[in-house]
């Protein structure tokens, strides 16, 4: 490679970063096994959803910066897609994803949300009312659990703050996957679920 043309290609790498994450994980950490869900679901409190004090979004803190002027969104589009370009702001310009809500595949980034598998309110609800605003900021950015996954922005409005009694991803082969994070996450946190929840919770492990 000529030397002029070698610094143009160290240039253009420096301009942006190109990072390929897994597909293997279909977009989120594996949540637990069926059997570990059916026993953290049973250990779930039973308990009605209160909404007193009245829920707000601004109370859950989101988006952090986890590393220079990337963000947990940003991290998560990383993450999920693959042959992802960024730009200095660690924006993604261009990837390759999969919605594991519906299967449809994007390449633009604005075509895609990112999705709190167990929604604010449901969390506040079910629980997080009685968080401090360092616990809910946690929540709301945790990449660890199976809780922030990059979906098709219509498939996640559709779902706005609904649980599974009430909203499952359209496409049937995730919606095990879903339950078994969905309970995953509210165990970690210490999350109750309604009777309804319960019960549609229950109906899905069976199938899985």
């Amino acid at each position: 490679m000529k030397p002029v043309v070698a610094i143009a290609v160290v240039l253009g790498l420096l301009a942006t970063s190109v990072v390929a994450a897994p597909t293997a994980g279909r977009a989120l950490p594996a949540p637990v096994d069926t059997a570990t869900a059916q026993t953290y679901l049973g250990e779930l409190k039973v308990a009605a959803d209160s909404n007193d004090p009245a829920y707000s979004r601004k109370l859950f803190p989101t988006w952090d910066k986890i590393d220079g002027t990337c963000n947990t969104r940003d991290e998560v589009m990383k993450r999920d897609g693959t042959n992802v370009v960024t730009g200095s702001n660690c924006i993604a310009t261009s990837g390759n994803w999969i919605s594991p809500y519906d299967n449809a595949t994007w390449t633009e980034e604005r075509s895609l949300d990112i999705d709190h598998l167990v929604p604010l309110k449901e969390a506040w609800l079910s629980g997080a009312r009685d968080w401090t605003t360092k616990q809910r900021e946690a929540f709301a950015n945790d990449l660890v659990r199976p809780q922030l996954v990059a979906v098709t922005s219509k498939v996640n409005r559709s779902k706005g703050d609904k649980d599974p009694a009430q909203w499952l991803p359209p496409l049937t082969s995730f919606q095990c996957t879903y339950t078994k994070a969905w309970i995953e996450v509210k165990h970690y946190y210490a999350l109750s679920v309604d009777p309804k929840e319960k019960d549609a919770l229950t109906s899905i492990l069976t199938k899985c």
